[in-house]
């Protein structure tokens, strides 16, 4: 089976599962775990930041990372389609009492001029804005890229208005491989950075969220209200391990392959906003004139072939470590039989 659903659907490499049966182990809620502290170090090593701490999944390391950088009363302020906003069921609000402001968008990208209006000043009656959280790549507007240009930009609003910055990176390496750039330079403006490893990088478990030692050691007794702590957390950090050595690289082997399939499905005649096929996610609308949506999705599982679930006309399909050219040709194929 194909499965183009999402890159949470890939399977622990070999050496992935070799590093976790025998990880060194210890109790990670009293930092004795020594590979959980190795994947930190690496982790903040890359992403050029002082310290680093492994969380369960994105959702709860945004999460952490909203409740050390606010207070209950606060606004945050993110783009209009952010995977925070959207998809991590309202923890900023339920949770970290914080009230949301969000700000359209070009390609993922807050409106500059927007922005910085939308930014709720000190007061006795208001919710005072205290952080901008960014989505890099962004999800819903198609993977795209925030560069490290947009990036300073939004660092100059938040440095005269006195506010912080996180970065949701669950697929932050796939920014910068299509950017050309290091990930360190790429976050350099950022307070904090969530990047996930059970995404692109292909592990079973878990994210992890970096910034400086005085941040972590207040995420580290935020994570523990969640009920994020660990005990031998090592089995499940081992395989993080060897994606940071291993799967960063390959990436654009995925982008790549993304961009075929956006061609085939041009070809084929779905309707796709090319400038946001940049990273490893491709979403496309399908001509009712050709076929229903939810009708191609169950043609092509008969063809062996999973797409995402549709939202209206639009589906979203996702390379990743286990699909390969021959793959890519494959669905294309498919959908050619299944439209002639």
């Amino acid at each position: 089976m194909i499965d183009l659903r999402s890159d949470t659907q890939t399977r622990p490499t070999e050496e992935m599962y070799q590093a976790m049966i025998n990880a060194p182990l210890g109790d990670e809620q009293n930092e004795e775990d020594p590979t959980v502290m190795e994947l930190q170090k690496m982790a903040a090593e890359i992403l050029g930041k002082e310290d680093a701490l492994f969380t369960a999944s994105g959702t709860m390391g945004n999460l952490v990372a909203l409740m050390v950088h606010t207070s209950p009363g606060e606004s945050v302020l993110m783009e209009e389609e952010t995977h925070i906003m959207r998809c991590e069921t309202g923890g900023l609000a339920v949770v970290a009492g914080l009230m949301l402001k969000t700000v359209p968008g070009e390609l993922g990208c807050p409106k500059l001029d927007l922005l910085e209006k939308a930014i709720i000043g000190e007061g006795r009656l208001f919710a005072t804005s205290s952080l901008i959280c960014l989505e890099n790549t962004h999800n819903a507007a198609g993977g795209t890229c925030i560069s490290v240009e947009q990036m300073n930009a939004i660092a100059e609003i938040a440095k005269k208005h006195n506010l912080k910055i996180h970065v949701d990176g669950a697929r932050i390496f796939n920014a910068a491989i299509a950017l050309g750039i290091e990930p360190a330079h790429l976050v350099q403006k950022a307070d904090s950075v969530q990047f996930c490893l059970s995404k692109s990088l292909g592990c079973p478990y878990g994210s992890m969220l970096v910034g400086t030692k005085e941040f972590i050691a207040k995420a580290r007794k935020k994570r523990q209200i969640l009920g994020g702590g660990m005990r031998q957390g090592g089995v499940m950090a081992a395989a993080g391990i060897i994606a940071l050595d291993k799967m960063i690289d390959r990436l654009s082997e995925d982008h790549e392959n993304a961009r075929i399939l956006a061609d085939g499905l041009l070809e084929v005649g779905m309707q796709i906003d090319m400038r946001t096929i940049q990273t490893n996610l491709v979403f496309f609308e399908v001509p009712t004139h050709l076929v229903e949506a939810t009708e191609l999705v169950r043609k092509m599982k008969d063809k062996n072939v999973l797409i995402g679930k549709p939202s209206g006309n639009r589906i979203r399909v996702v390379t990743h470590k286990d699909i390969s050219r021959d793959d890519v040709i494959f669905t294309i194929e498919s959908l050619k039989e299944i439209l002639k």
